[in-house]
Formats: C-alpha cells, sequence, structure tokens
C-alpha cells in the first residue's frame, strides 16, 4: 500500500472508476474507497479533471512498470510460440484481478480522453521493453515494416481484451496465435 497521499489517493480513484464508471467517480468516492475523511481527496485534488489527471497518470505509472518488469533482461522472443506466450500471459493479467480493474479504468479514460486532448496526451503508447520485444522479434524475422506491424499486433491484442472485458470470456492463445500469424504475414 502506498503511503505517499496522492499516490493512495490516485489508486483509490482507479478503483472507484472500474467499480462506479466515471459517473460514480466523485471526490467522496474517493474518500469512501481510500478511507479517509471527508473532504481529504478534494484537499489534494481540488477539481475533478485534477482527480481524474491523477488518476490517468497513475494508471500509466502502474502500467509502465509492468511493462517494464516483463520485458527487463528478457531477449526478443525465439519463434512466434514464444511470442504468443508473453502476449498470452500479458492478456491474462489485464483481465484478471488488478490488471482487470486497471484495464477498466484504462478503457473509460481513454473515452474520457476524446474530450480532454491532456488525458489523451498522457495516455500515448509509450516505448517500453515489452514493446521493444515484440518489435525485435518482427524485425528478426526480415519484416522490413516491424514497427507498424508491432503497432497493428498490439493495438488487436488491445481490441481483445477490450472486448472481453465488456463481453466477457477470456482471450486463448489460438486467437493470439492468429493474430501473432497475421503480423508475420
Amino acid at each position: 500500500m502506498p503511503t505517499d497521499r496522492r499516490t493512495l489517493l490516485a489508486d483509490a480513484a482507479i478503483g472507484v472508476l472500474a467499480e462506479s464508471g466515471l459517473r460514480g467517480l466523485t471526490h467522496r468516492a474517493v474518500d469512501r474507497a481510500a478511507e479517509l475523511p471527508p473532504g481529504t481527496t478534494s484537499a489534494y485534488y481540488r477539481t475533478r479533471q485534477a482527480l481524474l489527471t491523477a488518476l490517468v497518470r497513475r494508471l500509466v505509472a502502474l502500467d509502465q512498470a509492468e511493462l517494464h518488469t516483463m520485458g527487463r533482461g528478457t531477449p526478443a522472443p525465439r519463434d512466434a510460440g514464444e511470442l504468443v506466450a508473453r502476449i498470452s500471459a500479458l492478456v491474462e493479467r489485464r483481465l484478471t484481478g488488478d490488471g482487470r480493474r486497471r484495464s477498466l479504468a484504462r478503457y473509460a479514460c481513454a473515452i474520457e480522453s476524446v474530450h480532454h486532448s491532456e488525458l489523451r496526451e498522457i495516455l500515448r503508447p509509450r516505448e517500453n521493453a515489452a514493446r521493444h520485444a515484440v518489435r525485435d522479434f518482427l524485425a528478426a524475422q526480415g519484416l522490413t515494416d516491424a514497427e507498424e506491424r508491432t503497432v497493428t499486433l498490439l493495438t488487436c491484442v488491445d481490441g481483445l481484451v477490450f472486448d472481453r472485458l465488456v463481453n466477457g470470456g477470456s482471450v486463448s492463445g489460438a486467437e493470439i496465435g492468429r493474430l501473432v500469424a497475421g503480423s508475420l504475414h
């Protein structure tokens, strides 16, 4: 559990957003979720927009840390099966437990970013070790457009995660395998 009050509030806001949606994201709801006295959240984040911005920054920080950890010290996948296994593991994390909660909050924020360019800028995809591993694997296969194919593959994976969050179910290794195969041809 974070000891920094701002981080604690941002984490609580992620949970509120995941559980209650954007309409349920209020200063009072975050106070309750963080088990802090009423008014605490508004003392740190005066406006709803400031709270939402802090939440988005925290989401990105958590995601980047996870992706960095996944790719740290790990060489590019040796074959398509290894890439499928790595992507499948990421998808499983995004659909279960705390990863599911963060995914729900992330998609709500993505939709909100259509109306708030500052959120869109924070949510912009970033370089990380996991993304590098995909790009390096595709480049090692002799593909001259590895960057574009990486973006397409990861966007399709993101779409599968979104679909399963909305409609239920899981993503099979076979589905990921078809996406990887498509990116190779």
